[in-house]
């Protein structure tokens, strides 16, 4: 079969591979209708994420129709067609019970991203994302074996085309996990820090909830100009504008500040020329530009929400200024499973619409082009969907 196979940083490759097998009882074996290429796909592709090997494929947001199934497989019959969550969890350990399915204790053998983490079994395993979160094949491929299929696969109704339900693996559910954090409501003020995928679904979410004024900052003046169009955002081009959470505050009642923001850009944030060479010395994990200018865009007893992926240490992260302000911080994976069922109403009433953020649909052998498109913004790239099915262009 075909996959997109890591090889180094900028090096990704559609290669032949062996085709997957079950291997436990409770697998499925799931032929791949739709794939895309998420934000966190490129932390691999540059090679910032630790633990890839030469070979490994990638892709962590897909779906499919079942094609086999292990004999203690009850919630998926073959010919389903379903989503699969990003996140690979049990269903029956302490974290699943209590629906926090990305700290899942049993299904990571990695060592997880925690530096200081004792004893602290990691959290679930995840789609397509390095060994340190368990080395699991992912789904930028014809097809994938796919663990614990009690508890992962959703049932998408026959209807609904595959752009419309194909965010439910990650972006969707991580958008909406965001704002939830963020208690997001009618009449609510809210930044976001970037103009990506999970940053428009974010706005879309929030606008959704009755939120009454967004800002979104970013330097990608298309993204912004599409999200101002699209949900009304009032965009903060940083490339014009050192400093967006003064900018944000002054536009403020009271100029308070901000009920909450969200961090949807993460770690590969542009940081300082400090943190550019503590990064280059391995001093530093992360960036924190866009995560103290959440800290500053907040009102007092504000909440921070970061769906965007952090690792290791950040320079300068302003604790004090937090603590003054009293703000509730929110993070982590998403707990994908939780929220299904009640995204799926919103997508068949129509409130949401998440194939709108799509540019790009692509054969899986044009997917290293996909990833260079991607990455460079080139062609005022939003979002690439890659279609296993889909024969390439002659």
């Amino acid at each position: 079969m075909r996959a997109l196979t890591y090889h180094g940083s900028g090096d990704v490759r559609v290669d032949n591979v062996p085709e997957p097998e079950l291997q436990e009882s409770d697998d499925i074996l799931l032929r791949v209708t739709a794939t895309a290429i998420c934000g966190s796909d490129l932390h691999l592709y540059r090679g910032k994420i630790p633990m890839v090997d030469q070979g490994d494929i990638l892709g962590h947001e897909f779906m499919g129709i079942v094609e086999e199934v292990g004999r203690d497989v009850t919630a998926v019959s073959p010919g389903d067609r379903v989503v699969i969550p990003f996140v690979i969890a049990c269903g029956s350990c302490f974290f699943c019970q209590h629906e926090l399915f990305a700290a899942c204790e049993t299904t990571n053998t990695g060592r997880g991203a925690i530096i200081n983490k004792k004893s602290i079994p990691p959290g679930a395993a995840l789609f397509g994302y390095s060994h340190l979160y368990g080395g699991i094949p992912g789904g930028q491929a014809d097809y994938v074996r796919v663990p614990k299929a009690n508890t992962g696969p959703f049932k998408v109704p026959g209807h609904l085309a595959d752009d419309k339900v194909l965010f439910l693996s990650d972006i969707l559910p991580t958008a909406w996990q965001a704002v939830r954090n963020a208690e997001i409501g009618q009449g609510s003020s809210l930044a976001i820090f970037g103009a990506g995928p999970v940053g428009l679904l974010t706005a879309a979410c929030a606008r959704m909830l009755g939120a009454e004024q967004i800002f979104m900052v970013d330097e990608c003046g298309y993204r912004l100009d599409y999200a101002r169009d699209a949900y009304g955002v009032i965009p903060i081009d940083f490339s014009h504008d050192d400093d967006p959470a003064d900018s944000i505050i002054r536009q403020t009642a009271g100029m308070r500040g901000v009920d909450a923001a969200v961090d949807a850009v993460g770690f590969e944030a542009k940081g300082s020329t400090t943190e550019t060479v503590l990064t280059a010395l391995k001093l530093e994990g992360s960036s924190g530009k866009a995560l103290r200018q959440c800290l500053a865009a907040v009102r007092r007893g504000g909440v921070v929400s970061v769906p965007g992926v952090y690792a290791g240490f950040i320079h300068g992260f302003l604790f004090g200024d937090a603590f003054d302000k009293g703000l509730t911080f929110r993070m982590g994976q998403t707990h994908v499973q939780r929220y299904l069922p009640e995204l799926l109403e919103h997508i068949e009433a129509g409130r949401l619409n998440p194939e709108a953020i799509v540019t790009h649909r692509m054969a899986l052998d044009d997917a290293v082009r996909g990833y260079e498109i991607f990455d460079e913004m080139q062609e005022r790239c939003r979002k690439v969907i890659l279609m296993p099915g889909a024969p390439a262009p002659s």
